[in-house]
């Protein structure tokens, strides 16, 4: 199939696109295009304007400001993967774009347009509600900062006005020692995945005292399991306090599809979650020594 007709716009600069967006409705902004263009094409979508990205030169950065990590949303994820920036400082988020697609779709997929488009499945989604990041947006009525625990609105839908745009994240990076891991199953390889889990992990000794365990594919939003942070951080590491940790999955409300029942999706999530957790706190383990992760 063919797109439907539309305008076609291509700003220089954030403002401009703005001014586009508050000025025609029914307006669609192209990123990457890795989600949007199929979605012309079988005409899921129907946009009287597209708005290109593409030429913002300002949208694309990585760079480390005080303890922070920014990056510019129009940032492709091929460059994220091989940032020496991102491997060293967010580590889970390199783990998990080697999950992303395939290399064609890193090469023109970005941070910002994984996003937006909030697919369940979706592995950046999910890292950036691991790490608590802050989405920065811009519209009329100018620049604002969203936790991305606020970001999602519901089913592919992030919470931002119709002439707002993404225009970077904020990461706040973990001790240099701590662990991280990134699980998902798919049917593929590069397919969507069933589940997916982010585990990050910071040790008082042999005891965490800080974790967070977002499960991803599940529900219209990566989850933060709660109940499972703090088991991990209250009782004693070990296999029955992860086996326990993992089992708090049964609880979630899971979607259903013709891929996976609701129960298989938490039975997944649940080994994946228990298998995450030994890898991050065993990686941290590692730092602590010395040893390679």
């Amino acid at each position: 199939m063919k797109p439907p007709p539309f305008e076609y716009h291509d700003p220089r600069s954030v403002t401009e696109a703005v001014a586009i967006l508050g000025s025609h409705p029914n307006a669609k902004l192209l990123a990457g295009g890795q989600s949007l263009m199929p979605m012309l094409n079988m005409r899921y979508v129907q946009p009287d304007h597209i708005v290109d990205l593409n030429k913002i030169e300002a949208l694309s950065y990585v760079r480390e400001e005080g303890d922070v990590v920014c990056i510019g949303a129009m940032t492709r994820q091929r460059e994220l993967e091989f940032s020496p920036l991102i491997r060293q400082r967010l580590p889970l988020m390199h783990e998990a774009l080697l999950a992303v697609g395939h290399r064609q779709t890193r090469n023109r997929g970005t941070i910002g347009g994984s996003l937006c488009h909030l697919d369940p499945a979706a592995e950046l989604p999910a890292v950036a509600m691991a790490y608590d990041a802050v989405i920065e947006v811009s519209g009329k009525s100018g620049a604002r900062e969203i936790p991305m625990s606020d970001f999602p609105a519901f089913y592919m839908t992030p919470n931002i006005e119709p002439d707002e745009i993404v225009t970077g994240l904020r990461f706040k990076p973990w001790p240099k020692e701590h662990g991280s891991a990134f699980f998902e199953f798919a049917r593929r390889r590069g397919d969507f995945a069933l589940a997916s889990v982010c585990v990050l992990v910071d040790l008082d000794g042999e005891k965490i005292r800080r974790a967070t365990i977002t499960v991803g594919g599940l529900a219209h939003k990566p989850i933060r399991v709660a109940e499972a942070e703090h088991l991990v951080t209250a009782e004693p590491a070990g296999d029955n306090t992860f086996r326990a940790a993992a089992k708090t999955c049964e609880a979630i409300d899971a979607i259903a599809d013709i891929h996976g029942s609701a129960a298989y999706r938490r039975h997944v999530a649940e080994t994946l979650v228990f298998r995450a957790i030994i890898a991050a706190y065993s990686r941290a383990v590692s730092c602590r020594s010395g040893q390679p992760a």
